[in-house]
């Protein structure tokens, strides 16, 4: 019988080699219990905009402990989250005016679902209880952000049959997969609540990057076919793609947008879902039956909230968006060496992310253990080498990263049989 009590995420536990020990994180690095540090290439899960341990978020952090570090919202509110609702709504592209909290990417994008087929619910029409998403796509693991997913070559592909039925429709980039797209959504318009797209950057399913202009073709043939348009900016919010948030860049806004990874500096778990005036309307009644019945727990904690707040004083104070912006041209210089190397494809950069794309996975752990000998933490996936690291990390560091890319995979694919 396995006596193993921790049970670890995208992990075989029979097979897996033992996970790292972290001690103590500064910067961009972590620190190990063995004594090694690393240099964070990913910026755990995208989330460490700021670096670890920034002493401005530390400090917000830590005076509202002492003030209250948790109180139910149901029934009440406070100032960390009426002041960060009123921020986000300020950021937000659009008239995002109406911000719910969550505790996660994967509940943000479930809020989002619900609130869509209840707007048309509420509206008094039946019927559309279904997404239009994208091949490729990744928006998360619990059910229905699972329903989302790439069908075929998610991580989710095995509960085929399980999951919800959704509509997947190729990225329309260019006139045709425009007009096939625009043709999709006019059969299924009846049956759809909203289509759902990761602004710029397809993350998790590959990092796979499309221009600001199919952004905007989507929206536009959502706003044709009268269907709903969900952002999920959980990992191109906040400066990832060269600005603030990735719609910015196609000058579209959706309908409803879905934040999370960075909101808080990479220091607790906060989400949101942000809807539109049209769409907050549409629960606003006398009737408690058209009230959004949704309400988690530790939504809008006080702490996370503070954090949350802290984070974007910094998008005020420093050139964080800038500093996205400028990564992209180091990471591709830094990157350039790997595409002369036989078995890599492509090497791309869009703001503060670079992406070696292999022509054929390679074995990820004896990339992993070799970025760790040579003292970066890199984490591919698939088929891809991928850095999306703090966005205030310095050049050195980031150089050192893009040399231990171009080192490794130097090594491992000329070993490849």
């Amino acid at each position: 019988m396995n006596s193993q009590p921790l049970w670890r995420p995208y992990t075989q536990m029979k097979t897996a080699n033992l996970p790292l020990e972290a001690v103590r994180t500064h910067g961009s690095r972590i620190e190990l219990a063995d004594g090694r540090v690393l240099i964070d290439g990913i910026a755990s899960w995208w989330t460490a905009c700021h670096g670890y341990n920034h002493p401005h978020i530390h400090e917000a952090v830590a005076r509202q402990l002492e003030r209250m570090p948790h109180v139910m919202f149901g029934g009440f509110t406070h100032a960390p989250a009426e002041q960060l609702a009123s921020r986000l709504a300020g950021l937000a592209p659009g008239s995002l005016n109406h911000v719910f909290f969550s505790d996660s990417g994967s509940v943000a994008v479930e809020v989002a679902m619900k609130m869509a087929v209840q707007y048309w619910l509420n509206r008094g029409v039946a019927g559309r209880t279904r997404f239009l998403s994208f091949r490729q796509g990744y928006h998360g693991d619990t059910l229905g952000a699972m329903s989302v997913c790439d069908p075929d070559e998610s991580m989710h592909a095995h509960f085929e049959g399980w999951l919800p039925r959704q509509v997947f429709a190729e990225l329309p980039v260019g006139a045709d997969r425009a007009a096939a797209l625009d043709a999709m959504m006019a059969e299924h318009t009846g049956s759809l609540a909203a289509v759902i797209v990761e602004p710029l950057i397809q993350g998790a399913g590959g990092m796979r990057f499309h221009d600001a202009e199919t952004l905007a073709s989507i929206a536009r043939i959502a706003r044709a076919n009268d269907v709903l348009l969900i952002a999920d900016e959980i990992f191109t919010g906040f400066g990832r793609t060269g600005s603030m948030f990735a719609c910015d860049q196609a000058g579209m806004a959706p309908d409803i947008l879905c934040l999370s990874k960075a909101l808080t500096g990479g220091t607790m778990s906060l989400a949101a879902t942000l809807a539109s005036d049209a769409v907050f309307d549409a629960f606003w009644s006398d009737d408690p039956g058209k009230a959004l019945m949704h309400g988690p727990t530790f939504m809008a904690n006080p702490l996370a909230c503070a954090a949350a707040n802290a984070a974007l004083d910094l998008f005020d104070a420093e050139p964080r968006v800038g500093q996205a912006q400028a990564m992209e041209a180091r990471l591709l210089a830094g990157l350039s060496a790997c595409r002369d190397m036989d078995g890599v494809a492509e090497v791309r950069a869009k703001g503060a992310v670079g992406v070696v794309q292999l022509a054929r996975p390679l074995d990820r752990e004896a990339l992993k253990r070799a970025f760790v000998d040579r003292g970066v933490w890199i984490r591919p996936f698939g088929d891809i080498v991928y850095l999306a690291p703090a966005l205030n990390i310095a050049d050195a560091d980031l150089d050192r990263l893009c040399g231990a890319v171009v080192s490794v995979l130097a090594e491992q694919l000329s070993a490849r049989p």
